[in-house]
Formats: structure tokens, sequence, C-alpha cells
């Protein structure tokens, strides 16, 4: 089976961690893989060739294919060079992992705008840009392969993190609609919860739950959705300690009023309109 053999894929913010996970895995599955990290600090500060470049060494010494790149993500300059470089190296872009990220964790009354826009521009700005200068080469090719890199603060929310998580639910927002653009043209969009200990998680949860939560066990998920025979599409799953669940929207069934209701009639119908107990996967009841 193909899988991601010779298949060029683009991993964001691979210079450690998770994403250095996904590029080994991808690069011993024969993947060509652009290893990009800007090199800064968990804040974003910063910058340096050093995490991209040994990343790529690596992969190379275990007999795959690599380059870096060091483009900053947050800007659509950046993300177009980043992708060129694909193209400039193996000549085009099958797929694309969105894993970069910043945190500027702080209580929502403490959150600055610098600090709420600063991790949107890299996280949902970074995954738009690179996907869309991405894009025009996956529908002139018939294919294309995307992994949204979200998280649990975004779908079910974490103290402190109310930008991040705005931009993790963000990026999953996003992917419900290029997988319905996508969909004629072979391009398939996934998002990933991971749950892994890397330097973003190291204060955020115990160092007991850390051990048990290896990055490396996320990779083969995030593999399998940029490969060929993934034919699935607008998908978020949770990853992590050996477990993958798919976490999906679900909707009751609709309390109708005649006319329009008095606040008195919300009032009486408030446990049936929450109410949960007879729940469906959710449709978009604008088609």
């Amino acid at each position: 089976m193909p899988g991601v053999t010779d298949r060029v894929v683009i991993v964001t913010g691979a210079g450690g961690g998770l994403g250095r996970e996904y590029a080994l895995l991808l690069a011993r599955e024969g993947a060509l893989v652009v290893v990009n990290d800007l090199g800064g600090a968990r804040d974003g500060s910063g910058s340096g060739h050093n995490m991209a470049d040994a990343v790529v060494e690596e992969i190379r010494a275990a007999g795959g294919t690599a380059v870096a790149n060091y483009d900053s993500v947050a800007t659509t300059e950046g993300a177009q060079a980043l992708v060129q470089t694909a193209l400039d190296s193996f000549g085009a872009v099958h797929g694309v992992v969105n894993n970069a990220g910043i945190l500027r964790d702080m209580s929502f009354v403490k959150m600055t705008p610098e600090a709420f826009e600063a991790v949107q521009r890299v996280h949902l700005f970074g995954a738009f840009n690179v996907t869309h200068a991405a894009w025009p080469h996956f529908r002139e090719q018939g294919f294309g392969r995307v992994v949204m890199a979200t998280s649990t603060s975004g779908l079910y929310g974490n103290f402190g993190q109310a930008n991040y998580g705005a931009a993790k639910l963000g990026m999953v927002g996003m992917m419900n609609t290029l997988a319905i653009e996508g969909r004629k043209y072979d391009i398939k969009i996934n998002a990933v919860a991971p749950m892994a200990a890397t330097r973003m998680t190291a204060d955020i949860a115990s160092a007991e739950m850390l051990e048990k939560l290896p990055p490396a066990q996320v990779a083969p998920i995030v593999g399998y959705l940029v490969s060929e025979e993934n034919t699935d599409s607008g998908m978020v799953l949770v990853v992590g300690g050996g477990a993958v669940q798919r976490v999906q929207l679900f909707a009751n069934k609709a309390v109708l009023f005649s006319e329009v209701p008095t606040l008195d009639q919300v009032r009486e119908n408030w446990s049936r309109i929450t109410d949960m107990s007879d729940a469906q996967p959710g449709v978009n009841p604008a088609g």
C-alpha cells in the first residue's frame, strides 16, 4: 500500500515534541518531510535554526529524506515561503500537519490583547496561512491531506487558556468548512487533539500523568490521516496514552414554539431545551 511513500508533507513546529515525532514517523514511512520550526521559546519569543536542523539530521541519519525550514507560519509571507521550500526541494506538496503553537497562559482577568492575539496568530492564523498556501496545489493535483492540531482545551475548556482554547476550536471550525470545500478534489482534512508530554504541557499536568503520555503514541494517527488510505474528512480525534477516541457534536430534539415565545414559556421549557437524553449527531440545518 502506498501510504505516505514519496509524498511531500510539511510539519510545522516540528523541531521538538509532537511535531518531531510526526516528522520522524513520516520519514520512516517514506515521506519527504519539510521540518518547519522557528526555533523559539514556548511563548514564541526568539528564533534559531538548531531545532529544525537537529530533526533533519536525525531523519537523514536514519536513511530518510527531509529539509529544514525556519519561516514563521504566523505571517502569510512565512507560510508561502514554507510551501515554496517544499516545491523547490521536492517539486510538490501533498500534506500539511498544522502543529506549530505557542502558549501565553493567564487567567482571563489578566489576559492582555497582545497575549490573546499572539496565540491566535500562530495557531489559528498559522493553520490558515499554511493551508491556504498549499490549497491551490492540492486542488490542481486532485489530492491533499491536512491535519489540524486542536486541543481538549478548545473542545472542553481549561483554566487560563482562553486564548489557546479559542484558537484551537477555531481550527476545528475551519476544518469543518474545508472538509466540504475539499471534497471533490480528494482533499481530506481532520483534527487531532493530542495528549502528550511535551514542553507545552510540562507544567500543566503532573509528572506521573505525563509519564503515561509519550508523544510517540500520537504520531501513527497523524501518519494515517495524511496517507492515501485515509478517506475520512472532518473528524476530531482525541489521542494519547494509547487511547484514540472520536469527538463529535450532538444535538437534541428541538423544542418547537408556534410563535415567538415569552420569557415565561422559555423558562417553563428550559429543562426540555437543555435535555440531551435523546441527542443524535448534529447536522447543519442550513445544509
